[in-house]
């Protein structure tokens, strides 16, 4: 996966099949630590001991149609690329939480990518769900809500084209004005 949105979105695609109702995705960057942290937490079924403990070898997955599960081995692998590392807590029943922490400076950092864009894949295909959208700078913090947004629309889904490409580009458009060092967008994103 060439940004960690992608990667946010395959880990998020893992919260869904668990049958998670509220994703909270938190993105933390700081160029005075010099550290970059994604947390992915789900309300989801949580994940076994038995396969909590091998949840990142790529050839352990609880699925039944495709027998590799790549997301989380490959978080891992971009993480201790830049001296970091991933870890996995879950408890069945209650959910999940996947940390992934980077050398922010680090010269194999992905960018971040279209972080609005994944945002509005997800929002559009899962209309009911809860999301929760935190970024935190150097220089200042960003948080969307699905619920907040519902509530303050009178709405119940999400699902106007329009509403969420004003989404995608609220999010990506606060992220500029924090600075984020890891939003490199192309024109027309």
């Amino acid at each position: 996966m060439k940004t960690l949105a992608l990667n946010i979105l395959d880990i998020v695609q893992n919260s869904l099949r668990a049958g998670a109702k509220t994703i909270r995705i938190s993105v933390q960057e700081s160029e005075i630590t010099d550290r970059y942290s994604i947390e992915i937490e789900d309300d989801g079924k949580g994940i076994p001991a038995e396969i909590l403990k091998k949840v990142t070898d790529p050839f352990i997955t609880t699925r039944t149609k495709r027998r590799m599960g790549m997301g989380l081995a490959l978080l891992k692998h971009h993480a201790e690329l830049t001296g970091g590392y991933l870890e996995v807590e879950s408890k069945e029943g209650t959910g999940t939480i996947v940390r992934a922490s980077f050398c922010n400076s680090h010269f194999d950092r992905q960018p971040l990518g279209d972080i609005g864009g994944i945002m509005k894949i997800l929002i559009g295909a899962n209309p009911s769900l809860e999301f929760i959208y935190n970024h935190s700078t150097d220089k200042g913090s960003y948080s969307f809500s699905t619920a907040e947004t519902k509530n303050y629309l009178e709405i119940t889904q999400i699902t106007d084209y329009e509403l969420l490409e004003d989404i995608r580009s609220m999010i990506n458009e606060n992220l500029a004005e924090i600075k984020a060092s890891g939003l490199e967008l192309k024109a027309g994103a």
